[in-house]
């Protein structure tokens, strides 16, 4: 299969934004041994302003643009740095690609982005994905890696989209709130009613929440992409999903 995997800034670091080494470290560990069975994986990462906050000594994730997009670019290297030394460590090659909106409305643009990553793919690169937030503005950012990790998908005709998370999947109600809320295990028609189960944002150190990942649903199953929702404290539960078990959320795609 040809995955694409998207790790929030939840699932990365711990709630001071430093890096939750132990997680990182397995995590990485279970995506080469995924690339070593023979999948393509591509990795959208959160987590560079957050990481770039808790480097700079910042009490939380920065409100202004200028601050914002310091600590990115001070997080987006000490992530880089991470991700090449640990996969390293398993003999894999990794590739940055820091994209904006643009790189997906302008048509030019859009083509060489799918004409690297197929490239990459083709040279057996694991591609690491992130929204370039030390220049992204309002104007021509896309907003949440949520949806950025969805436009990957379509872009390169990805099998499986998996968003690792800090919640199991959909559930009926908020499950911080309703005890009786139930996970909702598969999803083959995005219905008002299932659209409106979308809350507000995740993490105070992350930009997505459910509504986001609703969107990225709406994307990937309208391109012919499958969509799981599951929680990203255990790494592990990628080789479930890679042996095709029920896990969390799955939104099947329209084919």
């Amino acid at each position: 299969m040809r995955i694409v995997i998207k790790v929030g800034t939840s699932t990365l670091a711990h709630s001071t934004g430093r890096l939750n080494i132990r997680r990182v470290d397995e995590l990485v560990k279970v995506m080469s041994d995924l690339k070593n069975s023979g999948h393509e994986v591509i990795l959208v990462s959160s987590g560079a302003i957050g990481m770039g906050a808790g480097k700079l000594s910042l009490k939380g994730k920065p409100s202004d643009i200028p601050t914002k997009q310091a600590a990115a670019a001070v997080g987006q290297c000490e992530l880089m740095y991470t991700y090449d030394k640990l996969f390293s460590e398993y003999n894999h090659t990794v590739a940055q690609i820091l994209l904006t909106g643009s790189d997906f409305s302008h048509t030019d643009r859009h083509a060489n982005f799918t004409n690297t990553m197929m490239r990459l793919l083709e040279l057996d690169v694991l591609p690491i994905i992130n929204e370039n937030d030390t220049v992204a503005t309002d104007e021509i950012s896309v907003g949440d890696n949520d949806t950025l990790s969805a436009l990957v998908a379509e872009s390169i005709n990805a099998d499986l989209l998996v968003l690792m998370s800090d919640i199991d999947g959909l559930y009926t109600a908020d499950p911080h709130k309703d005890p009786s809320a139930s996970l909702i295990p598969e999803i083959r028609e995005l219905t008002p009613e299932i659209l409106a189960l979308g809350g507000g944002a995740g993490s105070s150190l992350g930009t997505g929440g459910m509504k986001t990942k609703l969107h990225a649903a709406e994307i990937c199953t309208g391109s012919g992409t499958d969509m799981i929702i599951t929680n990203g404290q255990n790494p592990n539960i990628l080789y479930d999903i890679a042996d095709g078990k029920s896990v969390g959320t799955r939104f099947i795609a329209k084919r």
